[in-house]
Parts: structure tokens; sequence; C-alpha cells
């Protein structure tokens, strides 16, 4: 399923959030969830839910909530995680390894298929303890032939990820989630999103520190 291409990016950005909460209120017997149980479960405003939802007609009945069990299933079919998602990493160091051993498939349907490196990495021929294979970034098409992989995590240095990219782009990869505090320049119909642990770090502090001016005043 795809969604209105109006939904602004921070609605989008929302939508696992509120898939994970109807999973949790499922796995504990809760059939019927307010805007305001919603909102509080996720730390937003009730008339952010209701605007949120707005966007994709009517999900449900004022005064009624929302059918937990159909707005999970509605959210998986949006999030397509109604099968399972294979994805690629490029980069074994720490961020690379620590990805590899996250069981994705535990928690969603997405599965790290494969890992790729520089052709000279120690790792390089060695599969991990859930059996994902680490490969050399040469091979990398001859490995993505016969499969589904369209996505790629990306846990390079800054200065190889561009370059990296680029080879994934050649690829045929659409979807790359970067780890690198860089701006990919990339073709149309190619997806980018960033994950930058310093800059949520930062932002983190400021918010501490804000919290504990208001204290002090």
């Amino acid at each position: 399923m795809t969604f209105d291409k109006t939904i602004p990016k921070a609605t989008a950005k929302r939508l696992s959030l509120y898939y994970r909460i109807f999973k949790r209120f499922h796995s504990e017997n809760i059939e019927k969830a307010s805007s305001k149980q919603i909102a509080e479960a996720i730390g937003i405003d009730s008339a952010t839910v209701r605007r949120d939802f707005s966007y994709f007609g009517e999900l449900g009945r004022r005064g009624f909530g929302y059918d937990v069990k159909k707005l999970m299933n509605f959210f998986a079919d949006i999030l397509n995680d109604t099968s399972t998602t294979n994805v690629l990493l490029v980069g074994v160091g720490n961020i690379g390894r620590a990805l590899l051993n996250y069981r994705f498939h535990e928690r969603n349907k997405m599965k790290i298929a494969m890992a790729f490196d520089t052709d000279d990495n120690e790792q390089v021929g060695q599969t991990t303890s859930d059996g994902i294979p680490i490969y050399g970034i040469s091979s990398i098409k001859e490995k993505l032939i016969g499969t589904d992989v369209q996505t790629a995590i990306l846990t390079v240095p800054s200065s190889k990820a561009q370059e990296v990219a680029n080879i994934l782009i050649d690829a045929g990869i659409k979807g790359i989630l970067c780890f690198s505090p860089v701006h990919l320049s990339l073709p149309k119909g190619v997806v980018a999103q960033y994950v930058d642990l310093t800059s949520e770090l930062q932002t983190l502090l400021y918010f501490m520190n804000q919290e504990h001016s208001k204290k002090d005043k």
C-alpha cells in the first residue's frame, strides 16, 4: 500500500511509532484505543494523532476509539511489514557489527541478508553467528543477482560514503539508511534516510540543559 504524497514528512516519520504502539496494545489484549491513549504512549498530543490519521481517511469514529487489530494491520500494510524485507549492510566496523547482531526479524519483518566491506577486510569470507555472509564490495553486483534486496544500511567513514553509495546505486539499490554525517548526492528514484548519532546526542543534551535551566528559575 502507498499513501498520499501530500502527507507531511513529520507524519511519515511517526508511522512506525504508531505501528509499534498498536502491536503493543494488541499484545496486551487491548481492543480499542483512544487518540489520548495513543498520544500518551508515543509522547505527543492527541490532536497530532487525529491530524496524522486524518490523512488516511476514516480510521475510527469519534467517541468510539480506534480498533487496535485493524489499525495494527493497516500500518503493517503501509510499512510493508506483511512480508520479509531483506536488506544489505556495507561497513562491518563497530556500528556495522552491532547492527549485524541486532535481530530485526524478531521485532519486524526485516532481515540483514548479507554484508559487505572492502575486499581486503579480514572479515570478508566469514559468516556471522546468525548466518549472515560477509563479502567483498567488488562482488556486490554478482551477489545481488536473483535476490530481492533493494535496501542498504551504510555504516562507512564519511569520506567513503558517497563513493560507496554510488556503488550501491549502480548495483540496483533504491533505498539507503546512512549512518555517516554527510548528505548523499542521489539520482531520482533513490531515497535516503540519515542517522546522525552525534547530532541526536547533542540535541538530547540541549533539551536536558533547557529542563535544568527551567528548574533553576
